[in-house]
């Protein structure tokens, strides 16, 4: 069984930035993609950047293209979300997904299956 383990939440001013890891533990990572998704208070869980793992294909909610970058350490089995310019829209819950394969979902991306989620870590962007 695989587990993901987040980690690199905090607070941050607005305009700050933040890292967060995903360290795949246990079995050897075998899924197609990793990803990341939040969930703000009162809303629905969305899509925020996804990777293939193993082309390293990436993909982006359009509201954080060029301010995120997503990327992955196959030898670590890690992946890594660098924030930047963060916005208090910003603010959620921080989940890491290993699944796939990846598919446009409207004018967003979604997996066809989740094969494992992390718990979530808080990213808190103050005005």
């Amino acid at each position: 069984q695989v587990q993901l383990v987040e980690s690199g939440g905090g607070s941050v001013p607005a305009g700050d930035s933040l890292r967060l890891s995903c360290a795949a533990a246990g079995r050897t990572f075998t899924s197609n993609a990793m990803g990341w998704f939040r969930q703000a208070p009162g809303k629905e869980r969305e899509f925020v950047a996804a990777i293939t793992w193993r082309g390293g294909t990436t993909y982006y909610r359009d509201s954080v293209k060029g301010r995120f970058t997503i990327s992955r350490d196959n030898a670590k089995n890690t992946g890594y979300l660098q924030m930047n310019s963060l916005k208090p829209e910003d603010t959620a819950v921080y989940y890491c997904a290993a699944g796939g394969p990846i598919y446009r979902s409207g004018s967003s991306y979604a997996f066809y299956d989740y094969d494992h989620w992390g718990q979530g870590t808080q990213v808190t962007v103050s005005s």
